[in-house]
């Protein structure tokens, strides 16, 4: 019987999971090329033949999202496999039109043929957007878990933008290995919060191979959870399912894929940032909720942000950089650093767009929503370059740096810095250490 052949529609995360999870090994398929998004200079690469398995051995190139039509001819493409996240439902069939079109058949994968079954309860933490607060929401269960002694083995959604060999399974638990891994500003926004705490945190490539290093991690192991990426769907199969929603953007979850299949799929749902979001959002949320997942337990929280130096913000010009990600595909205008201008009584804050350099300059011409905030890109040493010469560029008295990593720590600022924090501050009765006794006598962890 002839061959499938088929392209995964990725960005460098879900794409290779789904191919190693569904099509690695199965002799019916053959994957001709992975295409790339969202992340640049993913492009112009290969899955290499060590990852990709005996099925594969040249590995399979990866081509821009840009060349879709033309390699659906090119190659004799009978399917295409849409495997990113957080995208608008308008843009996913879009891009399915766009396959059919070309004579290809359009799929998407559910969590049956790509979840992982681990021998340790899972706890995911998944969200309905970019910049929900999924990473507060991790650490605050792990920090509730710990109180139990527990131990708890983060794995993190893959951020592989690397050398794909080593980057296979990756290892975090101090901030050394940080450097060691080569990171890029976005890994290090996710790792670096949980290192610095004393969590141990996995990454990578193959999250079968990382599953099982986690479920033996030498500190040993009681819990996985999952820090989900984007508004993806685990990719274990969890035994408590939670997921963080955004009153400043009511209505995207029901509007954006996969964050849909995150909210109809939980056990618990947070609405996150009520102390900043309008009441009517906030109730818009909730009604959601409530239709999409009627059985999910619903729980309220603040986004409690506290500052290093707020006198350098109180009555100041001020630059203020958030995390890149949440800004530009998460198509977010504010972030913590922005609350914090705010509520600090900060004279101004500056526009960045005048200063900035380069790829910078590049990703406010791709991203114009984004306005006067300076997102925090750094995918690669350039990017890096480009985003210190942009702050060092702009006519400000100080810096906010509402990133979750400190970005003091790898570029250098030439003028006064203050770092802003944020953490999962639950409200009422229903909360997440009610939540995890019950998850902690269901699976009898009790020590």
């Amino acid at each position: 019987m002839k061959k499938k052949n088929i392209i995964i529609i990725g960005a460098a995360g879900r794409d290779f999971h789904n191919f190693n999870t569904y099509y690695r090994n199965d002799e019916a398929s053959n994957v001709v090329a992975f295409t790339a998004t969202q992340i640049p200079d993913i492009d112009g690469r290969k899955y290499p033949s060590e990852l990709a398995g005996e099925l594969y051995p040249e590995g399979i190139p990866i081509y821009s999202q840009d060349q879709l039509p033309a390699l659906i001819q090119e190659l004799d493409v009978d399917e295409c496999v849409f495997a990113y996240s957080d995208i608008a439902y308008e843009d996913v069939m879009s891009l399915g039109a766009i396959v059919n079109s070309a004579g290809a058949n359009f799929t998407l994968l559910g969590p049956k043929s790509t979840m992982i079954k681990s021998n340790k309860p899972v706890i995911s933490v998944c969200a309905v957007r970019t910049g929900t607060g999924k990473s507060q929401t991790s650490r605050k269960i792990i920090e509730t878990l710990l109180e139990h002694d527990l131990k708890v083995i983060a794995v993190r959604h893959p951020m592989p933008y690397g050398d794909l060999n080593a980057q296979r399974v990756q290892r975090f638990a101090t901030v050394e290995d940080l450097k060691k891994h080569n990171c890029t500003i976005e890994e290090m926004e996710e790792y670096e919060p949980h290192v610095a705490r004393g969590n141990i945190i996995y990454a990578g490539v193959d999250y079968a191979a990382i599953l099982e290093a986690a479920e033996n991690d030498p500190a040993g192991c009681d819990v996985i959870l999952w820090d989900g990426g984007n508004n993806d769907f685990s990719f274990y199969e969890p035994d408590l399912a939670v997921t963080v929603l955004d009153p400043h953007r009511p209505g995207h979850e029901l509007k954006y894929y996969p964050g849909e299949v995150c909210l109809r799929t939980t056990d618990v749902a947070i609405i996150n940032k009520i102390d900043s979001a309008p009441a009517e959002a906030i109730q818009t949320v909730e009604n959601n909720i409530k239709f999409a997942s009627p059985n999910s337990t619903i729980i309220k929280a603040k986004s409690k942000i506290t500052v290093d130096q707020p006198e350098s913000i109180i009555g100041k010009r001020v630059l203020v950089v958030e995390d890149g990600p949440t800004l530009t595909h998460g198509e977010m205008k504010i972030g913590a650093g922005s609350v914090a201008a705010e509520r600090l009584g900060a004279k101004e804050i500056i526009d960045a767009r005048p200063y900035a350099v380069g790829t910078i300059k590049e990703t406010y011409d791709k991203y114009q929503h984004i306005g006067n905030i300076l997102p925090a890109m750094g995918y690669g040493e350039q990017q890096l370059k480009d985003l210190e010469e942009t702050i060092n560029n702009a006519d400000c008295d100080a810096v906010i740096i509402g990133t979750p990593m400190d970005l003091t720590r790898i570029i250098s600022i030439n003028k006064p810095c203050t770092r802003v924090h944020y953490d999962l501050d639950e409200v009422g009765d229903q909360n997440l250490s009610v939540v995890l006794k019950d998850f902690i006598q269901q699976h009898k962890l009790t020590k």
